[in-house]
């Protein structure tokens, strides 16, 4: 199984909330996936800029202050299966990253490393935590407040969060950069450790506002 790259949604416009272009469906403060294996209580306000990109497998949700989330939901083919199976949800989730991932990020922006994992049981039946820098890979470059020293400074190094799980023949990713570390580099002030705890925090708080109908279940 190749996944969808997810940096590649950074290069495509987003649709306004709500539009019908969409390939999922707004509804009730919802977003409902293309392929029914998940909805998710919208992160976003139309008020605030908020935008929807989807495609089948794929949705992005930002706006024009300091959210940008990425959710990615695959299918287990044969193969991904037994791999999860002979492997253990751990190390398959590990695997799953470094392989359909990782080199994404790394072809995207050169220079891209892995700054820590963590394996999260209490998330589902398990959960993996991975946290990467990104050379020049941030969402809010060229927001952040001005640095008087350093007002034409080179393009900011992004820290994304990865939350990677898998719920119903599914591997989601959700995917989040740390805002704050572009936007308010002066005053945002956390130890490398700090800023992992705060994005896992984070992206359990959005896996908190999605549901998984069982397979085979009406769409709602």
């Amino acid at each position: 199984m190749r996944a969808r790259p997810l940096t590649l949604l950074l290069l495509i416009p987003l649709a306004a909330l709500g539009q019908d272009r969409l390939a999922g469906r707004v509804e009730g403060g919802l977003y409902h996936s293309a392929t029914g294996a998940f909805r998710i209580a919208i992160p976003v306000a139309p008020e605030l800029g908020g935008r929807i990109l989807d495609t089948a497998n794929v949705v992005t949700f930002e706006d024009d202050f300091d959210t940008h989330l990425s959710i990615a939901c695959f299918a287990l083919d044969l193969t991904q299966k037994w791999e999860l199976e002979s492997r253990g949800r751990n190390a398959y989730l590990n695997y799953f990253f470094t392989t359909f991932v990782m080199p994404d990020f790394e072809r995207r922006y050169p220079g891209s490393t892995l700054a820590g994992t963590r394996f999260l049981p209490e998330v589902g039946d398990g959960a993996l935590a991975v946290f990467c820098l990104l050379p020049g890979g941030s969402y809010f470059d060229g927001r952040h407040e001005l640095d008087p020293a350093n007002p034409t400074r080179p393009p900011a190094t992004a820290k994304r969060g990865n939350l990677l799980f898998v719920r119903n023949g599914h591997v989601f990713v959700l995917s989040a950069e740390l805002a704050e570390r572009v936007l308010l580099p002066s005053s945002f002030r956390k130890t490398p450790e700090e800023e992992d705890e705060l994005l896992a925090r984070r992206l359990r708080t959005y896996v908190g506002r999605m549901s998984f109908p069982a397979p085979g279940a009406p769409r709602g």
